[in-house]
C-alpha cells in the first residue's frame, strides 16, 4: 500500500500534505495509460470523485495523467465527465493539465480543453509560469503559435511584460524558435529593452548564424534546393532580423541606458565568434568597443584570445587610429592586445587546424597581423609580469614548436622513403625499356605512341621523385626557429608533397603503358582493368593527403584569414 501526504485543492491553489491511500487509484491509473476506456468508465461511476483525484505521488489527476500520453479521443471522454473548473485541478507543482497537454504540444488536445476552460491558458504555475511558458522552454513551435494568440494580456502578473515576458522571450531563443521571438516582438517591443536583455541569448547560439556553421557557402552552392539547407538559411535570416530589432529599439533608450543593456551580449558574441551580432550592435552603438568585461578585456581582446579573425577582421572597417587605439588598450594584467596574441589560442580552436606544424603557423600569422596595427613603442611594452608580447609568444609555444618539429620529421621520413623508392623504380624502368632492344640498338617499341607515354611519364617520376626527396630531406636538415614555421617549413612540405603526388601519378601511367606494350597490342581492352587499378594508388594519396595539402597550400600561399569582410564603416 502507497502511502502519500496531500490534501484536495483550493480553487486553483496546488494541493498540501494530508495522507492519501494511492493503490485504490492503481487500476484507474493503468486503464488510462492503456486507454481502456471502459475499465475507466466503470470506476467513474462508481466513484465520481475520482474524476478529480490525485491519483500519482505528483499528486496527478486522471485527466493530468490523460495529458502526456492518451489520445484524442479518450481525453474527449475524460472532458465530457468534467467541470469547466474541473479542468483547472493542479497537482503538487501547480501545473494544470493543460500545462502538461502544452509541455507534450498536441494542438488538438489544446484546442479541446481551451473550448471548455477558456481561461486555462492563463493559469500560472507556483513557479509562475504559463502553458505558453512551458511550451516555449519545450521547443513546441506550433503550440507557442497556438497559446500566444489565445493567452490574455490583461492578466495579473502581465505575461508579456516584465520577467515573464522578459523568461518567454529568452526560452523562445534558447528553444531556436527565432520566428516566434521576432513576432513576440513585434507585438510587445517593450521586451527588447528589457534588463538582462534576452539578446545576452542569442549571443550564445552560433549556429543560429551563418558564421556559426562550417561549409555552409559550400552546401548553398552545391545544394541550394534541399530543404534542410533553405530552412537554415531561414533561420540565419530570422536571426539576424530578431538582432536588428533588439538594436533598433534599445537605440531609442537614453545611451547610458542603451549601452548598459548591450555591453554583455556584445562581449559575449565576441568571445563566441559571432560577428552578425558584434557588428550590428557597432553599427547602432560603435563607443561600444571600448568598454571592456570583468577581465578589463575588450572585444578585440576577447577576438585575439578565441581566435575569432571573423571579429577582429571588423576592425578593418574602423578608421585606423581607432584600430591602433585598440591595440594598446591593456587588460587587467597590463596585457595589450599583443600580448594575448602571444598566449597559446584555446584547444578547441588550435585544432581546428591539422598538424602542429600548421597550427604553430596560424599562430604566428596571428601575432604577426596584430602587431601590423601596434605602434611601435608598444610592441616591446611590458606587462604586469615584466614580459613583452615576444617573450609571452616565445614562452607560451614552446612545447606547440616541439610538436611541429617532431610533425614535420615523421611526415618528412615517411615521404622520403617512399620518394626514394619511387625514385629508384622509374630510373630501373628508364634503363630497362618494355620490349627490350632491336639489332639495331634502339628499343623494339620505340614508334609505339604508348612507349612515347611512358617515356615521358617515366621522366615525370623520376624527376619528380626527387624533387620531393630534396625537400623532404631539407626539412629533416632544417634549424626549427619559430620564424621557420612561418613559411619556410610549410612551403617545403607542400613542394614536397605536390612533386611526391606527381612522381606517383606519373608512376602510374609510365605502368600502365607498359602493361599495355607489352600484353595489350590488340588488346585494347586492356586498358580498361589497368587503368582502373592504376588510379587505386593515386585515389588513396589523394583522399588521404589531399585535404591536408589543400589546407596547407591555403595557408601558405593563399589570401590569408585576415581583411575587410564588410562596407560598412563601425567606428
Amino acid at each position: 500500500m502507497c502511502l502519500y501526504l496531500c490534501s484536495l485543492p483550493v480553487g486553483n491553489k496546488a494541493p498540501e500534505a494530508v495522507e492519501m491511500d494511492f493503490s485504490y487509484y492503481l487500476p484507474l491509473y493503468k486503464a488510462i495509460i492503456t486507454e481502456d476506456w471502459e475499465t475507466a468508465k466503470t470506476f467513474f461511476d462508481r466513484d465520481r470523485n475520482a474524476l478529480t483525484a490525485n491519483i500519482t505521488v505528483q499528486l496527478n489527476t486522471p485527466l493530468h495523467v490523460a495529458a502526456t500520453g492518451s489520445s484524442l479521443n479518450f481525453i474527449e471522454k475524460l472532458v465530457e465527465l468534467m467541470t469547466p473548473e474541473e479542468l483547472a485541478q493542479p497537482n503538487v507543482g501547480g501545473y494544470t493539465a493543460f500545462h502538461r497537454v502544452a509541455g507534450v504540444g498536441d494542438v488538438e488536445i489544446a484546442k479541446l480543453l481551451f473550448k471548455k476552460n477558456p481561461d486555462l491558458p492563463n493559469i500560472w504555475n507556483q513557479d509562475g509560469r504559463l502553458p505558453l511558458h512551458h511550451a516555449a522552454f519545450l521547443g513546441h513551435k506550433h503550440m507557442v503559435q497556438y497559446l500566444f494568440e489565445i493567452t490574455a494580456e490583461d492578466i495579473e502578473p502581465k505575461p508579456f511584460e516584465g520577467q515573464s515576458g522578459n523568461v518567454l522571450l529568452s526560452e523562445l531563443i534558447i528553444s531556436g524558435l527565432y520566428d516566434v521571438a521576432l513576432l513576440v516582438l513585434q507585438r510587445h517591443p517593450n521586451l527588447a529593452v528589457s534588463d538582462p536583455s534576452p539578446l545576452n541569448e542569442i549571443a550564445q547560439k552560433p549556429s543560429a548564424f551563418l558564421s556559426g556553421v562550417r561549409l555552409w557557402k559550400v552546401a548553398d552552392v552545391l545544394a541550394p534546393q534541399i530543404k534542410h539547407i533553405r530552412k537554415t538559411k531561414l533561420m540565419h535570416h530570422q536571426t539576424l532580423e530578431l538582432v536588428r530589432f533588439f538594436c533598433r529599439e534599445i537605440a531609442k533608450l537614453h545611451t547610458d541606458t542603451a549601452l548598459s543593456i548591450l555591453v554583455t551580449p556584445f562581449l559575449t558574441a565576441a568571445r563566441f565568434g559571432i560577428h552578425e551580432v558584434v557588428e550590428e550592435i557597432l553599427v547602432a552603438f560603435p563607443d561600444v568597443i571600448l568598454y571592456t568585461g570583468e577581465e578589463g578585456h575588450t572585444a578585440t581582446h576577447l577576438a585575439v584570445i578565441n581566435r575569432h579573425e571573423n571579429i577582429y577582421n571588423l576592425t578593418y572597417q574602423m578608421r585606423y587610429d581607432c584600430r591602433q587605439f585598440l591595440s594598446i588598450i591593456t587588460d587587467h594584467s597590463g596585457n595589450s592586445v599583443l600580448h594575448l596574441a602571444g598566449e597559446l589560442a584555446p584547444k578547441h580552436r588550435l585544432n581546428l587546424v591539422s598538424g602542429a606544424a600548421l597550427q604553430m603557423q596560424r599562430e604566428l600569422q596571428w601575432f604577426k597581423e596584430v602587431e601590423k596595427f601596434v605602434p611601435p613603442p608598444h610592441k616591446e611594452m611590458k606587462n604586469k609580469e615584466g614580459k613583452t608580447p615576444a617573450m609571452v609568444f616565445t614562452e607560451a609555444h614552446s612545447e606547440l614548436v616541439k610538436e611541429g618539429e617532431q610533425w614535420l620529421k615523421d611526415s618528412a621520413e615517411s615521404c622520403t622513403v617512399a620518394a626514394a623508392l619511387i625514385a629508384t623504380v622509374v630510373f630501373a624502368a628508364a634503363i630497362t625499356v618494355p620490349g627490350d632492344y632491336g639489332d639495331n640498338g634502339m628499343p623494339n617499341f620505340a614508334n609505339d605512341p604508348f612507349f612515347i607515354v611512358f617515356a615521358i611519364s617515366d621522366a615525370f617520376s623520376l624527376f619528380s621523385s626527387l624533387s620531393s626527396l630534396m625537400m623532404f630531406l631539407s626539412i629533416l636538415t632544417a634549424r626549427y626557429a619559430e620564424s621557420d614555421f612561418f613559411n619556410a617549413l610549410p612551403k617545403r612540405l607542400v613542394i614536397g608533397l605536390v612533386t611526391l603526388f606527381i612522381s606517383i601519378t606519373s608512376l602510374m601511367i609510365a605502368f600502365s603503358a607498359t602493361l599495355y606494350l607489352v600484353f595489350g597490342q590488340k588488346k585494347a581492352w586492356v586498358l580498361i582493368p589497368v587503368g582502373a587499378m592504376a588510379c587505386l594508388p593515386v585515389t588513396l594519396f589523394v583522399s588521404l593527403q589531399f585535404p591536408l595539402l589543400v589546407d596547407m597550400i591555403k595557408s601558405t600561399f593563399g589570401t590569408g584569414i585576415f581583411g575587410k569582410q564588410g562596407e560598412r564603416m563601425l567606428g
